[in-house]
């Protein structure tokens, strides 16, 4: 089992985009969309329902809880609304998260993916960064950011031991796009190494997706650790295969 989506938007048809985006990334995680308002027998108006809030969060609670996003002021309002009416064991698996919706998602539903914990996946999502300018990430682009405290002396210096390196040109077609993106930031989270892929932290799939990195371009990893190698290998592979797309 592992923690649910609801996705609220204001509009249906983000709802589902959303929803559908994120699935690609991450299959086996519920995923439910929460978009737009009744409007009768017609299509759904834009706006927020209660009741399709509520009845997502009964869809997606089947698992190991809940995190919620939504986009804007009132789409907030409604999910606090319908927090306060779940009871109170439910309402202990389920999780507000503050982020960004699209890509708040994107880094949720992997996490979740990996079968991560409620709180890991709300921090997963409400740490999620997107740019067109990976230079400017600073300081976020730090080694240790996507798992705090491992591969770190107590000091917060990196962990002794040298640094693993490698180089490798993108194959296929498409480059490092969302799905290859998600694929190695779900790799390495359970690798015991600080890794960088052309200077971004390799465990966060929104700094990976910011690269833009398309066919033929080269993918520079390095690592330090206890699990540098097998870091720098897995990369290797995965692209070296093309992440089984066609080149």
């Amino acid at each position: 089992m592992s923690v649910g989506l609801v996705i609220v938007s204001h509009s249906e048809k983000i709802a589902e985009g959303v929803v559908e985006l994120a699935a690609q990334m991450a299959p086996d995680v519920v995923l439910v969309a929460a978009g737009g308002a009744e409007d009768g027998t017609g299509p759904a108006r834009i706006g927020t329902s209660f009741d399709r809030v509520q009845s997502a969060i009964g869809r997606a609670s089947e698992g190991d809880g809940v995190v919620v996003l939504t986009d804007l002021g009132s789409a907030v309002m409604t999910a606090e609304m319908v927090l306060e009416f779940l009871d109170p064991e439910v309402r202990d698996t389920v999780r507000l998260a503050q982020a960004a919706l699209v890509e708040g998602a994107v880094a949720a539903a992997v996490q979740a993916q990996g079968g991560s914990s409620l709180d890991d996946v709300v921090r997963a999502a409400e740490s999620a960064v997107v740019s067109v300018r990976p230079e400017e990430f600073e300081p976020f682009v730090s080694h240790g950011a996507a798992s705090p405290g491992r591969g770190a002396g107590e000091d917060g210096s990196p962990s002794v031991g040298a640094t693993v390196s490698g180089s490798w040109v993108l194959p296929n077609q498409m480059g490092l796009h969302a799905r290859p993106a998600a694929t190695l930031a779900a790799g390495l989270a359970d690798l015991d190494a600080e890794v960088t892929v052309n200077g971004v932290d390799g465990k966060s799939v929104m700094l990976l997706m910011s690269l833009g990195l398309g066919q033929g371009r080269t993918v520079t990893v390095e690592a330090s650790g206890a699990d540098a190698q097998a870091a720098v290998d897995l990369v290797g592979q995965a692209v070296e295969s093309g992440f089984g797309e066609p080149a």
